[in-house]
């Protein structure tokens, strides 16, 4: 018989109304020693301890304790959890979800963290810290802006996006109501028919014939169009820009190390942490395809803004002091020098 057995038949014998008598094996927990373990947190804040904590402060301990596993943006690293983005995902075949698009409550972040987090140093936060880093997460999932402070008091008006797609177990009165009955055994059909099948275990299958029809429709969209000749357009003549110096070409690519770590440039470049930096010289802010900017990048996009090398020399020397609430925590590049060594390698490796 294994420990555990043993284990589970003396518990249950130890509470089992049939025994004859108490076995006198240990003693009840005093409140001191229940307190320690009564720390859940409901959704309507019961349970919370008094304190506050902002974003800012939140966005230095989360770098400082969290970042190397969920990444510095939330991003997730190796195959440790994504804790932002993926909002209007969960309808697909991989939904991702965060934070920010499939849990319910925020209380359930707040008990989690200051239940198992950091990793291999649980419980070592204190109550601010914990409210600053789930502050720092709802910042990340753009639910609230970079000056938010979250408190005891204003918790329970926190409301995640999908809270309303939760619903009550009700399987009690439903379901198992349901399955008591005398199931029918009549006009069955004759033959059974598969009539879908999961694109990936444990996700709602889908339709095969709506996904054959919409394959069928984008195909047909993908065709190309005759398209009328059109009279040849003037030459525009196109300054061309001087050819930098290759040492501060090299220079730059030296810069470009701490960049490396959250953007890639180049013919393979793809996106991680941040967008790829491929023809960001002179091009429109926010036009990476397939990347989720912050809202003050996208606004500013929305806006018209062109990273010219003055733009964006003024970004890279101070990114939070040019764009109030950017999500890019790197302090910037302090050396005027590093800086156009930088935008010429940026140029260069781009083309």
């Amino acid at each position: 018989m294994s420990r555990f057995l043993k284990l589970a038949l003396l518990a249950s014998a130890m509470a089992s109304p049939l025994a004859a008598e108490p076995l006198g094996l240990g003693r009840a927990a005093t409140p001191e020693e229940i307190a320690l373990w009564d720390i859940d947190v409901r959704p309507d804040g019961l349970g919370l301890p008094a304190g506050s904590g902002d974003v800012m402060t939140g966005d230095k301990i989360y770098t400082e304790k969290c970042s190397a596993c969920h990444g510095v943006f939330g991003e997730g690293t190796g195959r440790w959890p994504v804790l932002a983005g993926g909002q209007g995902s969960l309808s697909d075949a991989r939904p991702v979800k965060t934070i920010g698009s499939y849990w319910p409550y925020l209380s359930t972040v707040y008990d989690y963290v200051n239940r198992a987090m950091p990793f291999g140093n649980a419980q070592s936060l204190t109550h601010d810290e914990v409210y600053a880093i789930t502050a720092y997460l709802l910042y990340l999932n753009d639910e609230v802006d970079e000056d938010f402070v979250l408190s005891s008091d204003n918790f329970a008006e926190a409301r995640l996006p999908n809270e309303e797609a939760f619903k009550p177990d009700d399987r009690a009165e439903v379901e198992f109501a349901a399955f008591k009955e005398e199931p029918c055994m009549t006009e069955c059909k004759p033959s059974v028919e598969i009539t879908m099948r999961a694109a990936v275990l444990d996700v709602t299958p889908e339709e095969t014939a709506a996904k054959a029809a919409a394959k069928a429709e984008e195909a047909q969209a993908a065709e190309p169009t005759p398209e009328a000749p059109t009279a040849e357009a003037p030459a525009v003549e196109v300054a061309e820009v001087p050819a930098a110096d290759p040492a501060l070409i090299k220079a730059g690519e030296k810069v470009f190390r701490k960049c490396k770590s959250c953007h890639q440039i180049g013919a393979k470049a793809k996106n991680r942490v941040g967008p790829v930096l491929n023809g960001i010289v002179d091009g429109p802010a926010g036009a990476v395809e397939d990347f989720r900017y912050s809202k003050p990048m996208a606004a500013a996009a929305e806006a018209g803004l062109v990273w010219t090398e003055s733009e964006l020399g003024a970004f890279l020397g101070n990114p939070k002091g040019y764009m109030k609430g950017t999500k890019m925590s790197f302090p910037g590049v302090r050396k005027e020098e590093d800086i156009a060594a930088l935008i010429a390698y940026l140029r260069d490796a781009s083309e």
